[in-house]
């Protein structure tokens, strides 16, 4: 197995190593300041209650007089949030919102959080009969910063990471449409020269009935050429599709390579009940059939059957090539139609990816390997809009 393109893999895995070590580095270095305001709050907390429970064991007692003043003091040198319980059950909350100091539920929810907690309440008396007491709103945003810290640097390098892969992959397919058109150039004047001496060939050999059908078949060769050539030339540009018999299509790729292959290769190529019709473009299609059928020959060791089906269900068109050569392992069933990818010495494994950016970019279908069975049974799918 050949896969050229390998190192655009090993160039991803790096990217998203890299991409991980910087987000480690950010939510580290991120929870480092968090961390030290952090204490410094639970220091503040634990001074607000160490105060508190100072204050009321020096006031409390059968003549408590506490100073009402140097309480709220204490309350106000630490701005965290506080509820009074009286010998009633009565709460009344401090530094909260004005909208949950107005909410009994909120205060009972918040009293009921802090018992669940394992915490005990400082005994006081009066209106602070128990006094419960809370860590303020920010200490709760320090401690949730490094995650949404870590979480915005990765959607940042995530989408670098789609960014540049948008990218790579845009200007590989510049490379491909750019390459595909130079080919068609390029092809385009040897093709005109062999035509050239074909009429040439014709007018001398024009007696000779074995010499013309070599001729003849010279030129549907070189009739093949230009077509080939004019497929490399629509690479790239926008497809005009036409409604078209599929089934007749197929056969007509069929019937050339049938004069082509092995004699030990049985084509068998089922009609369907009714007539199906789709809209696409025969250059093309042709194209993607002649790959599959191809690569099957390959795969046959010069004796075999190709097969295939053709149906319709609902809007869309399924057409089912099938062989019984090698096999593909479930392992690349994805991978054949990448780039590169190709089992043959000689082969730039292009074909099969060719074809699927014909099937689903130009055709809007789909096209993947359905099952395959070393020596038995390997069945492409194909699935075609029917309109």
């Amino acid at each position: 197995m050949i896969a050229i393109f390998q190192k655009s893999n090993i160039w991803k895995l790096a990217l998203m190593v890299m991409g991980s070590l910087i987000l480690l580095l950010t939510i580290l270095y991120s929870d480092f300041w968090p961390n030290n305001l952090r204490i410094k709050e639970e220091k503040h907390v634990f001074l607000f209650r160490q105060a508190l429970e100072e204050f009321i064991k020096q006031d409390v007692g059968p003549n408590y007089s506490a100073d009402i003043t140097f309480l709220q003091t204490i309350i106000d040198s630490f701005p965290l949030p506080v509820i009074f319980e009286d010998e009633t059950g009565y709460l009344e909350g401090q530094n909260f919102s004005e909208v949950e100091l107005n909410d009994p539920d909120f205060l009972k929810r918040k009293k009921q959080e802090f018992l669940a907690s394992g915490e005990k309440p400082i005994i006081g008396t009066g209106y602070a009969q128990n006094i419960y007491w809370f860590n303020s709103p920010v200490l709760n945003y320090i401690k949730l910063f490094p995650y949404v810290q870590g979480l915005l640097v990765g959607l940042y390098i995530l989408l670098g990471y789609v960014l540049f892969n948008s990218s790579r992959r845009s200007e590989q397919n510049r490379v491909w449409a750019g390459m595909a058109k130079e080919t068609a150039h390029q092809l385009g004047t040897p093709i005109s020269a062999i035509m050239g001496w074909i009429e040439i060939l014709k007018e001398n050999n024009s007696e000779d009935t074995a010499n013309m059908e070599i001729i003849e078949e010279l030129k549907n060769d070189v009739n093949r050429l230009e077509l080939v050539a004019e497929r490399f030339s629509k690479i790239g540009s926008e497809p005009v599709l036409t409604e078209t018999n599929i089934y007749e299509e197929l056969v007509k790729v069929k019937e050339y390579f049938q004069k082509r292959a092995p004699k030990k290769v049985q084509f068998n190529f089922i009609q369907p009940d009714q007539v199906i019709v789709g809209r696409i473009n025969r250059h093309l299609f042709d194209w993607v059939i002649e790959n599959l059928i191809r690569n099957s020959l390959d795969a046959m060791d010069g004796q075999g059957v190709i097969g295939c089906k053709l149906h319709q269900t609902g809007d869309n068109i399924y057409i089912e090539l099938t062989d019984d050569g090698h096999g593909i392992s479930a392992a690349n069933f994805k991978s054949v139609f990448k780039p590169g990818y190709s089992t043959k010495k000689r082969g730039w494994g292009l074909g099969l990816s060719l074809a699927k950016r014909i099937i689903e970019q130009y055709h809007g279908g789909k096209i993947f390997v359905k099952s395959s069975k070393p020596n038995e049974e390997t069945k492409f799918c194909i699935i075609l809009p029917s309109q």
